[in-house]
């Protein structure tokens, strides 16, 4: 019996050695579950980050366009005053061309008057020079009495004064002549050079505009890469956290069930889940119910009933009540909420109508498994079935 008790004791215990084994592949297997989350929290936040930083870029290109668009709004404008100020020349141009051809005419016949007197004081002096031209004491010495002589001097005097009007006249038309020759060369020196000055003027604005085009186009097309960067980082963000959630879920039990097919609404809409309305929206145990619950088993795929934007997304800790809670702001005020969720499928960034948001579940006040879909118009509760 004691040799017995002895080996008994000494012997090897199969049971408490397979309950070790298990116990150490239990840990290894939590140190890998807390380990996997923790490894994606990490990737998460870095793509985040990332993330932000490329938003940040966003905006400053979009605010660097919004300096160009501006300064090629002044520069149009500059461009149509100076087309307007181009045709106001043009005229002013085409008024002195017409006073330059006015001018050119009068040179003409002040030129052929000029001959013409340069020709009669040149017969005059001629004839001034072949003639033995009488002086006035030879007029008053020949004369036949007082009125004789008187009347050969006035006409001695009127002789001198056709000299002298003829040489005037000469020196008028000369001095008119060559005003008129300053005239025309200063009213052409002008005009060309008001030519030169808007041609000189619009080229350089005209390259101006074409450097500002092309710098946007530039900006424009940074602004769309970085678009790319961004969209593509948001869908990052969005599959790791859909892998966190897929995790967290394993962990707690509930599995994802099939997304079922999609069943249509109203107003552009779709329904989130398929299944039955139990609680309408309305007065409900003496408060207002602001949505409408639709049974389904935990773990059915919610679906984004519209295009839109997640406005946020908050934990059954942060939601008071609504458990894992997710509100979608589709624009115009319109936005779609979705409660009680077992766990996020995504939780920032844009998406698409039948995107999968979530998971239905029983988190926060809930007394079963089921959606609670709220439809809110500038944040006030509507009924969700005008839409579904």
């Amino acid at each position: 019996m004691a040799g017995t008790s002895t080996d008994m004791r000494s012997g090897p215990r199969p049971g408490l050695a397979a309950l070790a084994v298990a116990l150490v592949a239990l840990s290894v297997g939590l140190a890998l579950v807390a380990r996997a989350p923790a490894d994606l929290q990490g990737r998460l936040d870095a793509k985040q980050e990332e993330l932000a930083r490329a938003k940040e870029k966003k905006g400053v290109l979009t605010t660097e366009i919004s300096r160009y668009e501006s300064r090629i709004e002044q520069l149009t404008g500059e461009v149509a005053a100076l087309r307007t100020r181009e045709a106001a020349v043009q005229q002013d141009l085409d008024r002195a061309e017409a006073e330059l051809a006015a001018a050119q005419h009068d040179l003409r016949i002040l030129r052929e008057r000029l001959a013409r007197s340069i020709d009669a004081l040149e017969e005059r002096l001629v004839a001034i020079y072949k003639s033995d031209d009488p002086n006035a004491v030879s007029i008053v010495l020949q004369s036949d009495g007082f009125d004789d002589a008187l009347g050969r001097y006035e006409y001695l005097q009127r002789i001198q004064e056709r000299n002298s009007e003829i040489v005037g006249r000469v020196r008028e038309l000369r001095d008119e002549t060559a005003a008129a020759v300053e005239r025309v060369r200063a009213t052409r020196d002008a005009i060309a050079a008001k030519k030169a000055e808007l041609v000189r003027t619009r080229q350089a604005l005209e390259a101006r505009e074409a450097e500002l085009d092309a710098a946007r186009a530039r900006s424009a097309r940074a602004l769309t890469r970085v678009d790319g960067h961004v969209d593509r980082l948001e869908g990052d963000v969005s599959d790791i956290q859909g892998k966190i959630q897929e995790q967290l879920a394993a962990a707690s039990g509930i599995q994802p069930l099939p997304a079922g097919p999609i069943q249509g609404g109203s107003s552009g809409f779709i329904w989130p889940v398929n299944g039955s309305v139990v609680s309408g929206f309305g007065m409900r145990w003496g408060r207002m119910h602001n949505g409408v619950d639709i049974a389904v088993s935990a773990g059915t795929p919610i679906r984004a009933a519209k295009d839109g934007t997640i406005a946020f997304a908050q934990s059954e800790a942060e939601s008071g009540g609504y458990g894992n809670f997710t509100c979608i702001d589709h624009g115009g005020g319109l936005s779609t909420c979705y409660a009680h969720q077992s766990s996020f499928a995504i939780t920032s960034g844009s998406v698409r109508q039948g995107d999968v948001i979530g998971y239905v579940g029983c988190t926060g006040h809930c007394f079963g498994d089921h959606l609670h879909f709220e439809v809110r118009i500038n944040g006030a509760a509507v009924d969700p079935m005008g839409y579904l």
